[in-house]
C-alpha cells in the first residue's frame, strides 16, 4: 500500500490536462508505441471532435522512482467544463491528491477555483503545476503569484510544464511520489469499495470502476451492492491500464474494476459500496446527489421507440450518472421522458450521443428549469413542464431557482459583461481585483437566464477571456408566465415555455423569426404566432409557396385558364384548413440559439 498513489487532474477547460495526461504516459511507458495518439484518454469520437474532456478517465500507470522502489499511479484526468463538474466530484473522491494546472498564458480561471475548494473539502494534497511554460505568450512569474495568493503555497512548490513539449514532466512524477500520502485502509477488515463509475459493455454487461478503501476485493467473491441489495459474484477484476488488465485482487487502497455479468443497469449504482456477501462491512459515504440545472423533454420520432429510448438512457446513465430521467407523456409528442442535465451543453452532448452510440433520432422540447408554485390554499409544488402551471386564478405565487455566478476577466471588458448580466435580471454582489489586469465579479442571476445563450455571449463579448462558474442559491419569487408558439392556430407542445413576463415579447419576436427561417414553406400561408393565453404578442407570416398547374390546360380563352386557377386557389385555401405542419427536428435546438 506504501507504493500506492491516487491522483487526479483537475483544471479550467482547455488548460492542457489532457495533452499533460498524453506526456505522463509516454514517460511510463504505458502505452506501446503504435497505439500513441493524441488525447490517449479521450475515448469518445465526440471529445476528440471538439477537443474537450467530456468523461472522467482512470489510468494505471508504474513508475520506478530514484529511491528504487516500484510506484503504482492511478491517475484520473477530468473534464473542465462546468456542465461536467460532477465527474470531477466523483474522481476527487476516489484520490488522496491532485495535481492542479494552470494555462500559464490565461492564468487561473472560475472552474479553476471551483475545482480547487472541491479538491480542498476532500483534504486532498495539492500539487500547483503551471502549464505551457514553453509557449511565447507565458507569463510565469505573474502566474506563479496568483497560484500562490490561490493556494498559499511556497514559490519553489510550484512545477513548471509544458503538456506539448514534455517539460517537467520527471518533477510532476517526483512530486507525486513525495507530496501525495500513500491510501489508508486495513487490508485486514471487511471488505468496502466505493464505485466510481461504470460503463456498459454489450458482450460482458456492466464493468463498474471501484476505489478499494478496506479489505481486498478478489476474483470469485460474492460480492454485495449495499444500495441496491444485489449479490453478484465478481467473474474479473483487474487493473484499468490502456487496455483492462486482469489480475487476481484489487488491493486495498488501489483502483481497478469489476466485471459481475450483471444487465441490468438499474442494478448498480454510482455511488454505492461493494462488500462481501459472508462479511458485510458498513457502507461508505458516496458523494452528493447530482442536482440538475436543466430540465427538457426527449421524445421518441416514433412512438414505437418507447422502450428503446428507455434503454438507451438507461446505458447511458450508468456512464454519465449526472443525467436523470423519468417517464412523461405530451398531447402532442406522445410518450417520451423528462430529462435533468447540468446545462446546454450537457443537453447536446446527450442528445449527440443517443444519436451515435445507440441510433436514436430524439426530439428535444425547450429546456426550462424547475420552478416552485404556491397554490391559493398554501400547497407548493414543483413544475419543470409549461403544461404544469396551474391558472392565473389557482396560484398565489411562483418562485424561480437563482444562482451565485462567479466571472473571472480582463479590466477591459467589465463593461459589457456587467450590460449582459443586468440585461439577465441580474444582481452584482463583489467585485475583487485579483490583479491590476483581473477581476472577479459576483453575480445573482435567475437561473433560467443562463440556460440558453448565456455562456456563448459571455464568451464572444469577451472574446474567450471570461470564465464562468456558478452555484445554486435558492428561490425568488418571480413573475412567470407561460408563452405558447401557434402554427396556423395550432400550439405546438414542443416550443411553450415558461418566461419572465418582461422578456416574453423580446423571446417570442426571436422565436417566431427564427421559426419563419427554420420551417420548409408549404403550398399554404403559415401564420407563425407566439401567445400568452388568448393574446398575440408576437407574428411572423410564412408566404405560400406558389405552384399553379395549368399544363392540362392549353389553347383557348384567357378565362379558361382563369377558371382553372381560381378553382386551385379554393383547394389551396381548403388546404390551410386542414393542412399540418410539421417542424423538422433541426428546428428545435435551432430555434433556442436566439441572437
Amino acid at each position: 500500500m506504501k507504493n500506492i498513489r491516487n491522483f487526479c487532474v483537475i483544471a479550467h477547460i482547455d488548460h492542457g490536462k489532457s495533452t499533460l495526461s498524453d506526456r505522463l504516459l509516454d514517460f511510463t511507458q504505458s502505452v506501446a508505441e503504435r497505439e500513441k495518439m493524441d488525447q490517449q484518454l479521450d475515448d469518445m469520437d465526440l471529445e476528440r471532435e471538439r477537443g474537450i474532456t467530456i468523461k472522467s478517465h482512470a489510468i494505471q500507470m508504474h513508475y520506478p522512482h530514484t529511491d528504487g522502489e516500484m510506484y503504482i499511479f492511478n491517475m484520473i484526468d477530468t473534464p473542465g467544463h462546468v456542465d461536467f463538474s460532477y465527474e470531477v466530484s466523483r474522481s476527487i473522491a476516489a484520490c488522496e491528491g491532485a495535481l492542479l494546472l494552470v494555462d500559464a498564458t490565461q492564468g487561473i480561471q472560475a472552474q479553476t477555483i471551483s475545482n480547487l475548494f472541491l479538491a480542498l473539502e476532500h483534504d486532498l494534497e495539492i500539487i500547483p503545476v503551471l502549464n505551457k511554460v514553453d509557449m511565447e505568450t507565458a507569463m510565469i512569474e505573474e502566474m506563479a503569484d496568483q497560484m500562490i495568493d490561490l493556494t498559499g503555497c511556497e514559490r519553489e512548490d510550484i512545477i513548471l510544464a509544458s503538456g506539448k513539449t514534455g517539460i517537467g514532466v520527471p518533477e510532476i512524477m517526483k512530486a507525486v511520489v513525495e507530496r501525495i500520502p500513500a491510501p489508508k485502509g486495513d487490508p485486514e477488515g471487511p471488505l468496502q469499495a466505493l464505485i466510481f463509475d461504470s460503463v456498459f459493455n454489450p458482450f460482458r454487461g456492466v464493468i463498474a470502476y471501484v476505489r478499494v478503501m478496506n479489505g481486498v476485493l478478489r476474483k470469485n467473491d460474492n460480492l454485495r451492492f449495499i444500495a441496491t441489495k444485489s449479490v453478484y459474484e465478481a467473474n474479473e477484476v483487474g487493473a484499468m491500464e490502456i487496455t483492462p488488465k486482469p489480475q487476481p485482487q484489487i488491493e486495498c487502497g488501489s483502483v481497478g474494476y469489476i466485471v459481475t455479468g450483471l444487465k441490468t443497469s438499474s442494478e448498480i449504482k454510482v455511488g454505492d459500496t461493494v462488500t462481501l456477501d459472508d462479511r458485510p462491512g458498513e457502507r461508505l459515504g458516496g458523494f452528493e446527489e447530482v442536482k440538475p440545472m436543466v430540465f427538457a423533454g426527449i421524445f421518441p420520432l416514433d412512438n414505437d421507440d418507447f422502450e428503446p429510448l428507455r434503454d438507451s438512457l438507461e446505458k447511458l446513465q450508468l456512464n454519465d450518472a449526472s443525467l436523470v430521467f423519468e417517464p412523461e407523456t405530451s398531447a402532442a409528442l406522445g410518450y417520451g421522458f423528462r430529462c435533468g442535465f447540468l446545462g446546454m451543453l450537457h443537453l447536446e452532448i446527450v442528445q449527440e450521443r443517443l444519436f451515435r452510440e445507440f441510433n436514436m433520432d430524439v426530439i428535444t422540447t425547450v429546456p426550462n428549469v424547475t420552478y416552485r408554485v404556491t397554490d391559493t390554499k398554501g400547497n407548493v409544488t414543483e413544475i419543470r413542464n409549461p403544461a404544469e402551471l396551474p391558472d392565473v386564478n389557482h396560484r398565489s405565487m411562483v418562485e424561480e431557482p437563482m444562482i451565485t455566478a462567479q466571472i473571472i476577466t480582463t479590466t477591459e471588458y467589465i463593461g459589457s459583461i456587467m450590460t449582459l448580466c443586468i440585461d439577465k435580471r441580474g444582481t452584482l454582489t463583489k467585485q475583487t481585483y485579483l490583479s491590476p489586469e483581473r477581476v472577479e465579479l459576483h453575480f445573482i442571476l435567475p437561473l433560467a437566464e443562463i440556460v440558453f445563450d448565456f455562456y456563448d455571449r459571455l464568451k464572444s463579448i469577451s472574446r474567450g477571456y471570461a470564465s464562468f462558474d456558478y452555484q445554486p442559491k435558492g428561490y425568488q419569487e418571480t413573475d412567470l408566465v407561460r408563452m405558447d408558439i401557434k402554427l396556423n392556430g395550432e400550439n405546438v407542445d414542443a416550443l411553450s415555455a415558461l418566461v419572465h413576463r418582461t422578456k416574453a415579447e423580446y423571446i417570442g419576436r426571436g422565436m417566431c423569426k427564427k421559426l419563419r427561417e427554420l420551417l420548409p414553406r408549404q403550398q399554404f400561408m403559415i401564420a407563425i404566432q407566439a401567445a400568452i393565453g388568448a393574446k398575440v404578442i408576437a407574428r411572423e407570416t410564412l408566404s405560400a409557396m406558389r405552384k399553379d398547374v395549368t399544363a392540362k390546360c392549353y389553347g383557348g380563352d384567357i378565362s379558361r385558364k382563369r377558371k382553372l386557377l381560381e378553382k386551385q386557389k379554393a383547394g389551396k385555401r381548403k388546404m390551410r384548413q386542414f393542412g399540418k405542419v410539421e417542424v423538422p427536428q433541426k428546428a428545435f435546438l435551432d430555434v433556442l440559439k436566439l441572437d
